[in-house]
């Protein structure tokens, strides 16, 4: 069988510069439009400009001397990279689209290698639905970008159990021992480290936690943290993996209002002596994508709308104690002496993270290779949190399947330092939970 040709748009190389290598043994081709276009994403400190970055250093080194025309090797069992350069517009695109893009110019290389080479395949690479759409409008065959994708996104909704008509003795077990053995537990096969369950019998029910480094299954007792006390067992849970030294890594997805971002505030100010600071970031993705140099005012008045979110739960955590208690006090001290700090995420890219307690918000915004970035910058003594909703992503290039923060709770689940738990109440308003769950 012919190998197959693989044309990458742009959007494909900022996702994740090493793509190259992902196409098994067919041949990789870059449209020269695209080099054009990472050249505009070089500058800057965002991550999308380490990806651009990444990728020219990564040809560069590849090619040495050698002349992209030719195709240069892209290892064992891989196929070629080639440069395709610019191809005059066919007529059926002219009769079809009025404006000469760069989406349109790479449809048009894509078009000349289907027709150059008729025996082989010719698949357009894309993160772009619109230019999926064009590509197959002119029959010629497009797909998403899916070395990285969760194949099963049921995963998001497995941090919890929940179990009725469950054994009685086991849950009056569970709140007289300090836990029991693994091997007493009915859901033994299969069962990863840090699952959570709700253990329910009629009006008796207890809250459980399979902790793999003792060999336990332990009751989960319900513990409040910097005036913030869990509203119902997934908030309940969260707290407890948030608050637990073992587990270095934590995901808590959900929608608006199941209190996310509060609950891993709250845990690190309660655990702030035990941390050299807190960091609490997370991605600008500008409304419509827009660059915020098209905002006006300086760069806080620019990034204060999206940072503004994060100072809100601050608000609440302080409105639980008097405004002279000593927890205000030491909240607004940690806040003078940047041992908590609220920052956009670029702002923070690069640097190692020792004895820190990291949370990353509105994850859902990050590819898999940025969440990798994230987490290998972690130093000894840091505990990493990320939260997100992977039903409300505003980047254009990422979808529920994708996005960084579903692909770290797939990786990891079953991992002794990482939990996961998807909040699904929401404990706002009714109008609020009505609204998230009907508009």
């Amino acid at each position: 069988m012919a190998k197959k040709l693989f044309i990458l748009d742009t959007n494909v190389l900022l996702h994740d510069h090493k793509c190259i290598y992902n196409f098994e043994e067919n041949d990789v081709i870059i449209p020269i439009v695209v080099l054009e276009e990472l050249d505009r994403f070089k500058k800057g400190n965002d991550l999308i400009n380490f990806q651009a970055r990444e990728f020219a250093r990564e040809m560069d080194k590849m090619a040495g001397e050698k002349a992209f025309k030719e195709g240069i090797p892209l290892g064992a069992k891989k196929g070629k990279l080639f440069v395709a350069t610019g191809k005059p517009i066919p007529e059926v695109m002219k009769e079809s689209f009025s404006e000469n893009t760069s989406d349109h110019r790479i449809l048009a290389i894509s078009l000349h290698v289907k027709s150059t080479f008729p025996r082989r395949q010719t698949v357009l690479i894309t993160k772009d639905i619109n230019l999926r759409l064009k590509a197959k409008s002119l029959g010629l065959k497009s797909e998403d970008y899916e070395n990285d994708k969760v194949k099963n996104i049921d995963i998001l909704d497995k941090g919890v159990e929940i179990h009725e008509d469950f054994d009685k003795a086991l849950i009056e077990s569970l709140y007289q021992h300090q836990g029991i053995p693994i091997d007493e537990f009915p859901m033994k096969e299969g069962l990863p480290a840090n699952q959570y369950f709700v253990l329910r019998n009629g009006n008796q029910s207890v809250l459980a936690h399979h902790d793999a480094l003792s060999g336990l299954i332990r009751r989960v007792e319900k513990h409040g943290a910097y005036g913030i006390e869990p509203r119902n067992a997934e908030q309940t849970f969260s707290l407890n993996a948030l608050l637990n030294p073992d587990i270095k890594l934590v995901s808590l997805t959900g929608k608006a209002g199941t209190g996310k971002t509060l609950l891993a505030l709250a845990a690190a100010l309660q655990q702030h002596k035990q941390y050299h600071q807190i960091l609490l970031a997370r991605p600008i993705v500008p409304l419509a994508n827009r660059d915020l140099g098209f905002l006006p005012g300086d760069i806080n008045e620019k990034i204060g709308p999206y940072m503004q979110p994060l100072f809100d739960n601050l608000g609440v955590i302080k409105s639980r104690f008097k405004a002279t208690s000593k927890e205000v006090n030491n909240l607004d001290e940690m806040l003078k002496n940047e041992q908590l700090v609220i920052t956009p995420l670029a702002y923070i890219r690069g640097r190692s993270l020792s004895d820190a307690f990291f949370i990353v918000d509105e994850a859902q915004n990050l590819t898999p290779h940025e969440v990798k970035t994230i987490i290998t910058r972690a130093g000894e003594g840091t505990k990493m949190i990320f939260t997100g909703d992977v039903q409300q992503i505003d980047s254009p290039y990422l979808d529920m399947q994708s996005n960084g923060l579903a692909y770290l709770t797939d990786k990891m689940k079953g991992q002794e330092i990482f939990a996961h738990v998807n909040l699904v109440k929401g404990e706002r308003s009714y109008l609020a939970e009505l609204a998230s769950d009907l508009l």
